[in-house]
């Protein structure tokens, strides 16, 4: 006769696997975090200290930190307002660029209108949303809120 395990030692197990949507998700954070250094001047810029806060939020989802989550949800939620935003802010008549929008791959040029590179990155946001907000992702994390990415 087997014994069924009890649902609570079911859960567990299945929060000590990483998501495949979150591992993928951190991969990109990385490699944007990487290169967002690679190419900054200097390490006191803020874009740079913004590559550096990614990549740390990217070992405290790692480390299975409570607060990890809320920093990605919220990561998240204000890229997903900034990509929405982003069609106002580059159309202010006094930074208005009447140049089509020209996207150099090598020796391939091609001109992209801009409704296209908007629709991108809104959809990009919303996948990053979906991913963050999925209960598979919140169930990776520990269950006690801890503020603290250090500790264990």
């Amino acid at each position: 006769m087997t014994q069924v395990p009890p649902p609570s030692t079911t859960n567990d197990i299945a929060s000590t696997r990483l998501p495949k949507r979150l591992m993928g998700l951190m991969l990109v954070y990385t490699l944007l975090s990487i290169s967002g250094l690679i190419a900054t001047q200097s390490l006191s810029e803020l874009s740079s200290m913004l590559c550096i806060l990614t990549l740390l939020m990217v070992v405290a989802i790692m480390g299975k930190q409570k607060a990890a989550l809320y920093l990605l949800r919220v990561y998240c939620l204000l890229q997903l307002m900034i990509y929405s935003m982003l069609p106002i802010i580059m159309y202010d008549p006094d930074n208005l660029d009447t140049s089509p929008t020209t996207m150099d791959f090598g020796v391939f040029q091609t001109v992209v209108p801009d409704w296209l590179l908007y629709g991108v990155l809104i959809a990009v946001g919303m996948l990053q949303v979906w991913i963050s907000f999925n209960a598979k992702v919140k169930m990776w994390f520990k269950s006690r809120i801890n503020f603290n990415i250090i500790s264990g």
